[in-house]
């Protein structure tokens, strides 16, 4: 009976001794979890300072489960690399529901995803995820033991006071390195982010650059994820598609700071982001001048070619207003005011126009570039200013005035050039729109220029002109199209800076550019690049930042590869009849097809084969066809010779073999 008592004593002992220490633990959790001291670190202050974008989600498992279920995202695991993104996070998802009364700490924690370039070809991914309070409960690191098998190893290093996990993978040869920086875990593939991350965390740069600030406070918390884009570090990513970036491209890393989006999915899978993007003070003298002067619709769609890769528009109150405020915000430089009102001054002098007068005063409320695939010349883009006229007879008698002018003041002698109805001049002063306009038009150098209905359009390539005056013609035009018409709708109908992008037409442009290796890659990434075929940004003033929108539309591949409006079409060359002897010989070998010179004040047009020999050699005057026309062999024997006027075939032309035999003529 003694023993029994002292067991059931012993027994109330051991109870009363387990549930202390279950007290103690508990208290103690209660103390690290919610009454110890708040010491809790930013997760952006974490992100080394040469992001390229940025990916914030304060629910990531909800948001990651939205996006594994769209359309978009179904495609896209048909990539190697989403395919291997996607085990990699149903990896994890399966111990979170093995897990879950563990996991349950991590609802509502964000999660931050970085992109760096780590070569000039290849980006490495960077992680943090805050772990709150619970990143003070030391069990955390050791339970990450539990999580690997035998496929992995966990080996431990330390850098600068901090230790770095780092877990290899048996199967793909790779090393995932973690750490753990108060409460946040921090994490890569790549051991220089972990330890730039480490290096910079007393003194972090990006998380307290003013810049960004401005744009992370006006950003909001809605939506799926919120991502930023650093413009000082975008020109690097591009190169990893090509080693030639358009000066587009320049252009976002030298005037744009910081953008920052929240995003959503629809059930369509379109993305749709809207933020806020802060200009450089640096080179923001024209985005300051735009942001000042309102905004317009957008109507050169109504000119532009469906094939047009790039569609940016500006648009203001009136170009006018614009222009006096661009003059108004150079002045704070006076060295480059001063160099930019001696150019004018220069241009003023020797012309004797004045530019506001004679140039300014027709522009109306909208201009725009156009980066248009060439439908001549395969690899080649094409590049368009057009210019919105508020009077399309004051336009044309001014610039008939500056014509006069040139031809009295220079050697140039052009006489206009007519192609289907419409009249196409020579604006032959070297430089004029980066004078008047800055470097950003400075492709644009002697150029040629037709007016189409409304629109006065400048190019330095002639050809350029007659293709989009074909378009016109055809009726093959943004503004025809159902696509971009209903892709158009997403945005306001006004703003400042709008910004199209036809992506499969811009994916065979930088096809055309991009070097072999890049080929390759974009050859086996296609389908997964032109799934989304239309991209738009949209940019409107809004206190001192632009009021921003972008928007991203998916759509079945294969429906993309049959619209009309992004059909391949390939480039035909104008064919070279192979004949003989025992060929009949008809009157068609002398239906020529149409030639393309690229300067309409050369004397004379030549075509070469292959290896560099002469294939034809025509006269020229005035851009036309104008004088002895001589086509040959691959050995320099003639085949074919005759005469024009003005385009017309005239004369007696006659047609030879390759021994010099004549075989047929003809009079015209």
């Amino acid at each position: 009976m003694l023993f029994e008592t002292f067991l059931i004593m012993t027994k109330k002992r051991i109870l009363f001794g387990l549930l202390a220490a279950m007290l103690i633990y508990v208290f103690y959790l209660l103390y690290l979890l919610v009454l110890s001291p708040k010491t809790n670190l930013q997760s952006i202050y974490l992100i080394p300072k040469d992001a390229v974008f940025v990916i914030e989600s304060e629910q990531p498992v909800e948001s990651w489960q939205k996006i594994s279920e769209s359309e978009a995202w179904s495609h896209l695991l048909k990539n190697d690399y989403f395919a291997e993104l996607t085990e990699n996070i149903q990896k994890v998802d399966t111990i979170f529901n093995d897990q879950r009364r563990l996991f349950e700490f991590f609802d509502d924690r964000s999660l931050f995803i970085s992109v760096h370039m780590i070569s000039p070809k290849e980006y490495g991914l960077f992680y943090v995820l805050d772990l709150k309070r619970i990143a003070k409960l030391k069990l955390l690191k050791t339970y990450l033991n539990t999580l690997l098998n035998d496929n992995y190893t966990l080996s431990k290093r330390n850098y600068h006071e901090h230790e770095i996990l780092e877990v290899f993978d048996r199967k793909n040869k790779k090393t995932m390195y973690l750490s753990f920086i108060k409460n946040q875990l921090i994490a890569s593939y790549t051991h220089s982010l972990v330890e730039a991350s480490i290096d910079q965390y007393k003194e972090p740069v990006l998380g307290r650059d003013l810049n960004f600030i401005e744009v992370n406070q006006r950003v909001g918390f809605e939506d799926l994820f919120r991502l930023y884009l650093q413009y000082d570090y975008f020109d690097d990513y591009f190169r990893r598609f090509s080693d030639r970036p358009g000066d587009w491209v320049n252009r976002l890393s030298e005037n744009f700071l910081f953008s920052g989006f929240h995003f959503d999915l629809d059930r369509n899978s379109t993305i749709t982001a809207n933020g806020f993007t802060n200009i450089s003070f640096a080179n923001e003298n024209y985005l300051e001048a735009l942001q000042k002067s309102g905004t317009a619709p957008r109507t050169i769609p109504k000119i532009a070619p469906k094939r047009t890769a790039l569609y940016v528009s500006y648009g203001f109150d009136s170009f006018s207003e614009f222009y006096r405020n661009f003059e108004t915000v150079q002045e704070d430089n006076p060295e480059q005011f001063a160099a930019y009102r001696s150019g004018i001054q220069k241009l003023e002098k020797f012309l004797k126009i004045n530019i506001k007068e004679n140039f300014v005063s027709w522009i109306d409320d909208e201009i725009a570039l156009l980066q248009i695939q060439s439908s001549i010349e395969k690899g080649k883009n094409d590049i368009a200013l057009v210019l919105k006229t508020n009077d399309k007879k004051d336009a044309k008698t001014n610039l008939d005035f500056i014509l006069s002018q040139i031809k009295r003041k220079t050697p140039v002698k052009f006489k206009a050039v007519s192609y289907e109805g419409y009249e196409i001049n020579y604006l032959s002063i070297k430089g004029f729109f980066k004078i008047l306009l800055g470097s950003r038009f400075n492709e644009l150098d002697k150029p040629y220029f037709t007016t189409i209905d409304d629109y006065v359009v400048f190019s330095n390539s002639p050809n350029t002109l007659k293709s989009i005056i074909n378009d016109v013609v055809e009726k093959n035009t943004l503004s025809s199209s159902k696509d971009f018409n209903a892709f158009n709708k997403r945005f306001e109908r006004k703003s400042s800076l709008f910004v199209y992008s036809n992506i499969p037409v811009l994916y065979n442009n930088m096809y055309a550019l991009a070097d072999g290796k890049t080929r390759i890659q974009l050859r086996k990434n296609k389908d997964f690049i032109i799934c989304f075929p239309q991209i738009g940004l949209q940019l409107t003033p809004e206190d001192n930042l632009f009021e921003s929108r972008l928007v991203a539309n998916y759509k079945n591949v294969d429906k993309v590869k049959m619209s009309e409006q992004f059909q391949e079409k390939s480039l035909q060359p104008i064919p070279t009849p192979q004949v003989s002897k025992t060929k009949v010989i008809t009157e068609s070998v002398f239906k020529l097809k149409p030639i393309y010179p690229s300067d309409l004040t050369a004397k004379e047009y030549v075509k070469k084969f292959i290896n560099g020999a002469v294939r034809y050699q025509v006269e020229l005057k005035d851009g036309l066809k104008h004088g002895r026309f001589v086509e040959y062999y691959q050995d320099g024997t003639e085949k074919m010779t005759g005469r024009f006027r003005k385009d017309e075939q005239i004369g007696t032309w006659r047609y030879f073999d390759e021994e010099g035999e004549l075989l047929l003529k003809k009079r015209f």
